[in-house]
């Protein structure tokens, strides 16, 4: 048998993680001079958190370093088990190459360690939608690397469409300009999504929330008839009357789909703010980055 892992920007809870048979090691989070653990809800207050984030607190967050990946690591190789690693796309954060680095270090001890670590070149509940979607072959009895090759050759088919109510924390974050950021003064929602090389990509502006809501419906949407898994994930980051306006609309199109809704972890959510709306689907394939 071997084990999946991954890491608490997948989003996915840790009870939900816990039922797939999944690890994960944690990012960390500090704000106002204090640390946090974002242990997937299992103690983090996230209620809290949302709070902070409306009065524009402004966390910053720390990626996964070489040490704690080899010691995450470490148990499952010494007692023979392989590991599956998922990772958040290394196009937003350096944990990936932490993990690769790490690998490095272990195999000078261990030579025979079985370490497969896949960069999903996606970020909360698309992330963690991959995760799903291996667990669920391995409990079905998929070999380790047959479930690895699946992921590979799907990954850049997992799509995301964002949209966030405020536009500072992606500009503080360095996701986007601030002459973008400008446009939030003026109601200008932007549409993002996640390239081949899982960077965000702002590919659209609309005017007002409804708008823009509906414009990650539609695109949601017109990406499912490509697919033939009709699943959704949706995140969100407060404001829970647009997540469920989400989801009624998804709902009147396409009424057979299923949705799994869950909160914004607090690492992505101190990038994104208040407010932020997130769909991840299977559809075509991705924009391919410039």
């Amino acid at each position: 048998m071997y084990q999946i892992i991954t890491d608490s920007c997948c989003d996915l809870p840790a009870k939900r993680l816990a039922e797939l048979g999944v690890q994960y090691i944690s990012m960390t989070i500090e704000l106002d001079g204090k640390e946090y653990i974002d242990d997937m809800g299992e103690q983090f207050d996230a209620t809290w958190f949302l709070e902070k984030l409306k009065e524009n607190a402004q966390p910053t967050t720390s990626q996964i370093n070489v040490g704690r990946y080899v010691e995450f690591f470490r148990p499952y190789v010494e007692s023979h088990t392989p590991i599956l690693y998922l990772g958040f796309s290394s196009g937003m954060s350096g944990s990936f190459q932490s993990a690769v680095q790490a690998v490095a270090i272990l195999k000078e001890d261990y030579p025979q360690a079985e370490i497969l670590l896949i960069d999903t070149k996606s970020a909360s509940l698309g992330e963690g939608f991959l995760v799903a979607e291996a667990a669920k072959r391995q409990q079905e009895g998929w070999p380790l690397y047959e479930v690895s090759q699946w992921v590979e050759e799907h990954k850049l088919s997992l799509d995301s469409w964002v949209t966030v109510d405020d536009l500072r924390h992606l500009e503080r974050g360095g996701r986007i300009s601030k002459t973008a950021a400008i446009g939030g003064l003026l109601n200008v929602k932007p549409i993002i999504t996640v390239d081949t090389e899982g960077k965000l990509k702002n590919i659209d502006k609309v005017r007002g929330r409804n708008k823009s809501i509906q414009k990650i419906v539609d695109k949601t949407v017109a990406n499912l008839r490509e697919s033939q898994i009709e699943i959704v994930y949706l995140a969100n980051s407060g404001d829970d009357e647009a997540a469920e306006k989400v989801i009624r609309l998804l709902k009147e199109q396409v009424p057979t789909l299923a949705i799994y809704h869950y909160p914004l972890g607090p690492t992505i959510a101190s990038h994104t703010g208040y407010g932020c709306l997130a769909l991840f689907s299977f559809g075509k394939m991705r924009l391919i980055s410039k």
